[in-house]
């Protein structure tokens, strides 16, 4: 983890590269598409209304997890800290929910991201599924990921675990329904 903020520092990786440290390698990010954009906007905005002083919705941010990942999760739910992690980056402890909003790399974000959070202890995760319109729910946190999978769609409500008095329509995260779905 030392190099890949080495790396920054010296200008070889910029804030504008869309990389994230995975498992001790520099991973490139896919490009954000506009479905994917408008997904972390409207995320942003329910969580944001709801949640008030008892997380801070954190978009697009590394969290760290264990000693050679610093994921950048869409959007996470993080303990409330009044210094807003300043002081040093949020860790998978102090993720409350992490969300993974997917348009094409659900497969990566599945087989790879979310075990992670898993074993590092993200006590829940949420992929939001954009092509299979559909939002899965992760819970149950081990050593081989999460113990507990759940699919939930349209017309449906989430709350995290955690938090239990958010309120979520998954029709709100998914978004509009694609024409000819």
């Amino acid at each position: 983890m030392v190099e890949y903020h080495s790396m920054g520092q010296a200008g070889i990786l910029s804030e504008d590269d869309r990389v994230e440290l995975l498992e001790g390698e520099v991973v490139q990010k896919s490009p954000i598409g506009k479905r994917h954009a408008a997904c972390v906007n409207r995320l942003n905005r329910m969580l944001s209304v709801q949640v008030g002083r008892e997380a801070i919705v954190s978009v697009q941010n590394p969290i760290r997890v264990g000693v050679e990942s610093e994921p950048q999760p869409d959007v996470a739910l993080l303990r409330w800290r009044s210094d807003f992690y300043a002081g040093a980056l949020p860790e998978a402890g102090d993720a409350q929910l992490v969300v993974e909003v997917a348009e094409s790399s659900s497969q990566t974000d599945r087989l790879v991201k979310v075990p992670l959070y898993g074993r590092g202890g993200v006590p829940e995760v949420w992929l939001v599924d954009l092509a299979g319109d559909v939002v899965e729910v992760h819970r149950g946190p081990g050593a081989d990921g999460y113990g507990e999978v759940l699919r939930v769609g349209r017309g449906e409500h989430l709350s995290p675990q955690q938090l239990p008095a958010l309120d979520v329509p998954v029709s709100e995260i998914l978004g509009p329904e694609e024409a000819g779905d």
